[in-house]
């Protein structure tokens, strides 16, 4: 991993490229390439966001797609990776994503503004930055290292167990959180593009993700706690911000309008099923999510078009739109069903129930949905009848506080559709059959449980674990 310096540079030298439109219009950043610690804090603080827009939106979460039955790949790589033909090899830039352009840089950012005198929120974005990275790679891969990665003059960093890295990246989370409650350090104007440095927006964020990754662990108590101090509005949720040009346009939109055009890569008939209102069109009707009470339609139109390759994303005025539409990174919405579910769990149903029709609340006026007619929209309140045997919600006989479980469960799968949490939903439920998504293997009877170590960690680090994991063994949270 010594590479990390070396390729640092390049992060900057592509990254810098993509974020031109987001930093003080025409204005460049002052990097020079020879000597990266010579930048200040601040270009690397913009240079962090854009990595973790990268690993967010990009390739991993494609993947994560295509495993967590979200996508199907139909020709090359992606057919490839539909068939579960995943090499070693397919891993190595998605890695270079996590641990260079996310968390080296957002390390490295750290390590330049304590350099600096600068201490409090800025030290706290970096740190959240780095937790969000972090912890994304811990429920992909598995064991990661943590510790070592830090001092990068280490040439082999030492693996640590999935649940170590967890419960240190949950340590990180609370020492970020200390410092954004400092009200000191904020970073330069433009330099943090998702909030400006508005210390009070990330530590939402860094609740939000406290309860994300104790969901990840399972520990439901705890992410419910963390989850009532989490994202408190729409407003505040982080999203990846994009510019009008083309090497600064949505990632989603770059693949589905300028790449690909849906040629190699489309939309899951499962995943469509869900959410298409028409008997005549829907790939399997029987799954439709829809009742008395939920009318999916404008949900299905802002997400789905079709072409002559299958099911693809809204090219005009949906999800992914537009070159500057922005993509969910962590949200509202998540932080309501997180609180909806565990809050279920830990709490019990009425609970869970009360924040779930807290999310449709949100989703009857239109919710994250953006400009949409609401007409063809319906998310009325559910009662606990409806999840009563027999009820609307539980036709086939189970228990209220299961029926309840399985209605939270689909709707994260739905609501997450393009992000990471959707594969660690389906992997962290696999084992309760009454209500996890019945997402199906592509090929073969097993589900993917984690993302492959890459070949370039195999051939430079000795302490790759062995024998390497290979797609179908289950990590350590989810045996």
């Amino acid at each position: 991993m010594r590479t990390y310096i070396k390729l640092f540079i390049l992060g900057i030298l592509i990254s810098s490229v993509a974020c031109q439109e987001l930093v003080n219009g025409d204005e460049d950043i002052n990097i020079n390439p020879n000597n990266p610690t010579s930048t200040g804090h601040e270009s690397v603080l913009t240079t962090t966001g854009v990595g973790q827009i990268i690993l967010q939106n990009g390739e991993t979460s494609r993947l994560a797609g295509i495993l967590g039955g979200t996508h199907t790949g139909i020709a090359r790589q992606y057919g490839g990776y539909n068939s579960y033909s995943i090499t070693t090899g397919d891993l190595d830039a998605i890695w270079d994503d996590l641990f260079i352009h996310s968390f080296r840089n957002a390390k490295l950012t750290e390590e330049l503004a304590t350099e600096e005198g600068i201490s409090g929120i800025t030290i706290g974005i970096a740190q959240v930055h780095q937790a969000l990275a972090i912890g994304s790679g811990a429920g992909l891969y598995g064991s990661l290292p943590f510790d070592d990665l830090a001092q990068i003059d280490i040439d082999n960093p030492a693996f640590e167990s999935q649940p170590q890295v967890y419960a240190k990246v949950q340590g990180l989370l609370d020492q970020a959180i200390s410092n954004l409650e400092s009200g000191q350090g904020k970073p330069f104007t433009n330099s943090d593009i998702f909030f400006d440095g508005d210390a009070s927006a990330w530590l939402e964020v860094a609740y939000t993700l406290k309860a994300r990754f104790y969901m990840h662990t399972k520990e439901y108590a705890e992410a419910y706690s963390a989850a009532q101090s989490g994202i408190s509005a729409y407003e505040n949720s982080m999203q990846a911000p994009y510019g009008t040009a083309l090497d600064a346009a949505n990632l989603n939109w770059q693949l589905w309008e300028n790449e690909t055009q849906g040629d190699d890569i489309v939309i899951s008939e499962f995943m469509v099923s869900l959410v298409s209102p028409d008997n005549t069109e829907s790939p399997d009707f029987t799954n439709y999510r829809g009742n008395a009470k939920t009318n999916e339609t404008a949900r299905y139109n802002y997400l789905f078009s079709t072409n002559d390759n299958g099911y693809q994303t809204n090219p005009a005025d949906g999800a992914f739109g537009g070159q500057s539409t922005p993509s969910p990174m962590v949200t509202y919405q998540e932080n309501l069903l997180i609180l909806a579910e565990a809050g279920l769990r830990s709490q019990g149903f009425n609970v869970g129930l009360g924040h779930l029709n807290e999310f449709r609340d949100f989703m009857a006026t239109g919710g994250y949905l953006g400009n949409v007619d609401l007409n063809n929209l319906q998310y009325d309140p559910y009662t606990t009848t409806d999840f009563d045997n027999g009820g609307l919600e539980n036709s086939n006989g189970l228990s209220a506080d299961d029926a309840l479980l399985r209605e939270i469960l689909e709707e994260r799968y739905v609501t997450l559709f393009s992000q990471i949490e959707i594969f660690n939903d389906v992997r962290r439920t696999q084992d309760e059959i009454n209500v996890r998504v019945p997402v199906e293997p592509n090929t073969g009877s097993d589900l993917p449980q984690r993302f492959i170590y890459p070949q370039s960690e195999i051939d430079r680090n000795d302490n790759t674990p062995s024998p390497i994991p290979t797609l179908f063994d289950r990590t350590a949270v989810n045996q």
